[in-house]
């Protein structure tokens, strides 16, 4: 069994409370109330105080919710409203300040917290995602497990993959692949672009019928232990590569080796970022990699750290992310690659296999 580290993140958050001159933190981000105490559900809230730990939940979760927190949390199920069991659980233990996650309530919710308790409210902001950016070892062979199913998925589906199919049918096939390996859900809609679409970094996978010599974009991802991969490669149907692709393929690939190489815990996500950029930017292609180059990856797809121009936060050692840079031009296609990276004491160190030649489905 791996060990049990719920009661030492509720600790180091506790500690991060007390940095930040707060008695409590009322958690409604359900990523968050899952990394610290198991509780997988769809509703909850749950009130971080130095006295204890109080998960809320409704009816639904009346078997799942102890089960899941076992001794993480004091469990309240409320069989009407958990807003009124949280007044309640307010009201037996006095908070002087509270912390609610500015990121992820909503105002009308903060506004019906206001009105449950005297403490005084106070916005604090990614107390727990900074905690979930470094990684314990078996989160990070979490991923690893995830990156491998969708890579074993991938390879079920590529020898199907011929000109004349829809991007809708492969994305069906992939998404199928993906679950009888064991994949718990997508953690994001598969995007399958092809020819020109596949400039469109972001696309909803569509009807279009794939023609021959077309770009074929796939990036999707799996979820092991609520744990993510995300995993992106672009290829060519029905012909071989012609110059023009083949020069921005390769290109992006360089990119992505350079990053790969190089990427260390302690730089900023800015100095990451750059290390791809730089090298898609020498060739003149600079504005036609208009994204950041990676993420965090966990319990959710996008998560803290970001690689990107705009991060000036060092990358904590132990963080995973994902490295994806991308060339796009409107009108003619696209090409991304990306792997999932643990930055351990040596650099960077793949989850994923790095299997980024260029494949021409003939």
């Amino acid at each position: 069994m791996p060990p049990d580290r719920r009661a030492e993140r509720q600790a180091a958050l506790r500690v991060a409370l007390e940095d930040e001159g707060l008695d409590a933190l009322l958690v409604t981000h359900l990523p968050n109330i899952r990394y610290l105490t198991g509780f997988s559900g769809s509703a909850a809230l749950l009130l971080v105080r130095s006295d204890g730990t109080v998960l809320i939940t409704d009816f639904r979760y009346a078997v799942q919710a102890p089960q899941e927190a076992g001794d993480a949390a004091r469990v309240e199920i409320d069989q009407k409203s958990v807003w009124d069991r949280l007044g309640k659980v307010l009201t037996a233990g006095p908070v002087g300040t509270m912390g609610i996650e500015a990121q992820a309530l909503t105002v009308r919710d903060a506004e019906r917290v206001a009105g449950l308790t005297r403490a005084r409210l106070v916005p604090a902001t990614d107390l727990v995602e900074r905690l979930r950016a470094v990684k314990s070892p078996e989160e990070i062979a979490a991923v690893r497990a995830a990156a491998a199913l969708a890579q074993d998925a991938l390879a079920e589906l590529l020898p199907a993959v011929r000109a004349g199919q829809t991007e809708l049918e492969i994305g069906a096939t992939l998404e199928a692949a993906l679950r009888r390996r064991g994949s718990e859900w997508h953690p994001f809609p598969t995007i399958v672009a092809s020819g020109p679409r596949a400039a469109l970094p972001h696309a909803r996978t569509s009807a279009r019928a794939i023609e021959a010599g077309d770009w074929l974009l796939l990036d999707f991802g799996a979820q092991v232990g609520g744990y993510c991969a995300d995993l992106t490669r672009t290829m060519v149907v029905g012909g071989r590569a012609d110059e023009r692709q083949r020069t921005v393929y390769e290109l992006v690939q360089s990119a992505q080796r350079r990053a790969l190489e190089h990427l260390r815990a302690g730089m900023t996500g800015r100095e990451g970022d750059a290390l791809a950029r730089e090298v898609i930017a020498a060739r003149g292609f600079g504005d036609a990699f208009g994204h950041s180059l990676g993420h965090g990856l966990g319990l959710e797809v996008h998560e803290a750290p970001r690689l990107a121009p705009t991060a000036e936060t060092p990358l904590p050692l132990h963080a995973v992310v994902t490295v994806e840079p991308g060339i796009y031009l409107p009108g003619w296609g696209g090409v991304r690659l990306e792997d999932d990276v643990h930055l351990g004491p040596d650099g960077a160190e793949l989850l994923s296999d790095g299997r980024t030649d260029l494949l021409e489905l003939v």
